[in-house]
């Protein structure tokens, strides 16, 4: 084994695991209404909001810093310490603003408008509307494992040097050596390939079986079975209507006659 290498797994071998991303459970309390508060990480740049009894969950690492914010509240910050990370849960008090609204107010405003409230956060990057999920975003929001995914980063033989020069992350070479990003990699794709069969069944499934019969009870175990051909996403992803049905033609021939061998 090379120096170099021996060098890099010391390195990720030592690697403490509190640098790592972990979903906190969270509390607001208050004595006002304690739901729909905004709970934006700006460190990372993800956010939530909080449920009728206040509680929420956001991935978090240590020393990044958590914003709550809502019109009828002051801004509220909390740095992730080593302690919450270990409890793996944070809680808050929040105090009602005593100022009336038409008083002018020094410093951050917030409006309860989740849109304005992040861009007066202090953060290195801009949060867009892919980037949050917010209502007003008209492009289709990531899955959890696709959000987990970006986190875990994709490993670069580059990352290597450098992680020697001391610079770069360590997550993405940590998670591509345990096979973390492969699996996640995998995770998308089983889910894309599950939203795409759903999709069709329920756009093309009417017109379909009204010329090609088949049980009801079968019919689900039949779109299953079209999914698990290998070429199920290239022929049907991003294809028009017609072509999908002549893939489903030829899989409805290949499906009786599996189901008649299995009778005999």
């Amino acid at each position: 084994m090379s120096r170099s290498l021996l060098f890099v797994l010391l390195i990720l071998l030592a690697r403490p695991t509190y640098s790592q991303t972990i979903e906190l459970l969270g509390r607001v309390a208050s004595n006002g209404d304690i739901e729909n508060i905004h709970v934006i990480n700006n460190t990372a740049q993800v956010f939530t909001t909080t449920d009728k009894e206040g509680h929420f969950k956001i991935s978090a690492r240590l020393n990044d810093t958590l914003s709550f914010s809502s019109i009828q509240y002051k801004l509220k910050e909390v740095i992730i310490t080593q302690s919450i990370l270990d409890n793996e849960a944070v809680f808050v008090t929040l105090n009602e603003h005593i100022n009336e609204l038409d008083e002018v107010i020094v410093g951050k405003v917030l409006t309860g408008d989740l849109l304005s409230d992040i861009r007066n956060m202090d953060a290195n990057a801009p949060i867009n509307f892919y980037d949050v999920g917010i209502p007003g975003y008209t492009g289709k929001p990531a899955t959890q494992s696709e959000r987990r995914l970006y986190t875990a980063g994709v490993f670069k033989p580059e990352m290597l040097l450098g992680l020697v020069l001391g610079g770069g992350s360590l997550d993405p070479i940590i998670n591509g050596i345990s096979g973390r990003t492969k699996m996640l990699k995998k995770r998308v794709a089983i889910e894309d390939k599950e939203t795409l069969m759903q999709s069709i069944k329920g756009r093309l499934s009417k017109d379909f079986f009204a010329s090609n019969s088949l049980e009801e009870s079968l019919r689900i175990d039949f779109f299953y079975f079209c999914a698990d051909d290998p070429v199920f996403v290239k022929r049907c992803k991003n294809q028009t209507d017609f072509n999908i049905l002549a893939f489903l033609r030829v899989k409805y021939k290949q499906y009786l006659t599996n189901l008649e061998a299995s009778k005999n």
